[in-house]
């Protein structure tokens, strides 16, 4: 007679949760970043060492709540309001950290600047305070990445604040790579208007419009 193997529920309940711990426990297939090298048109030289020296300091970036995560957060091809965040598919930080990283290198390496932004280096010089709220970053596999961008710039030792907006966009091919890329994208050119909205503020201490 086959001898039965008894049920034991115990067991049963402890695989179980080795299962679905496992499945936590499953690390994201991609990471992205929004940092891109400089094109060496756009660059400048260092400024550091000169009679005026350029310091840049960005603060903490204001984006919408939703897309606070460090996953994607990518939206329907048809246009729907439903939109997919992607658990296997994460910026290499949260995508306001990322976003500010990414900014502050681009606009720092188009000025020549130091970014004093997490206290590296005290200085008693003059600091361009850079403040950027995301008002829309919308993603669409196979289709565009749209983004609208606001900040306001003030020199430590001025009273005055230019207010700046940028509405941006970039078509991307199909796949979560080209989503990617296009967002890359869209970070370097608001990175180049926020540089180029200081050497504005610089070369003219009376202007208090940002360049078109």
């Amino acid at each position: 007679m086959k001898k039965m193997t008894p049920f034991l529920p115990g067991a049963a309940a402890a695989a179980a949760a080795l299962l679905v711990l496992a499945g936590c426990a499953s690390k994201p297939d991609s990471y992205y970043t929004l940092s891109s090298p400089v094109p060496a048109a756009e660059a400048a030289p260092s400024t550091l060492g000169s009679a005026a020296p350029v310091y840049i300091e960005l603060a903490p970036v204001a984006v919408p709540e939703r897309l606070a995560r460090p996953q994607m957060v990518v939206g329907k091809a048809n246009g729907g309001v439903q939109v997919d965040v992607l658990e296997q598919h994460r910026w290499a930080a949260s995508f306001e950290n990322e976003l500010r990283d990414a900014l502050a290198s681009g606009i720092a390496a188009r000025l020549g600047a130091l970014d004093v932004t997490k206290g590296g280096r005290q200085t008693s010089q003059p600091v361009w305070r850079i403040a950027v709220q995301v008002r829309q970053f919308d993603a669409v596999d196979g289709g565009r990445v749209d983004a609208g961008f606001s900040w306001t710039l003030r020199r430590s030792d001025e009273t005055r604040t230019l207010v700046c907006q940028l509405n941006v966009g970039e078509p991307v091919a199909s796949g979560i790579d080209a989503v990617a890329e296009g967002a890359q994208r869209v970070t370097g050119t608001a990175a180049a208007a926020i540089a180029r909205s200081v050497n504005a503020a610089r070369a003219n201490p009376a202007a208090t419009a940002c360049p078109p």
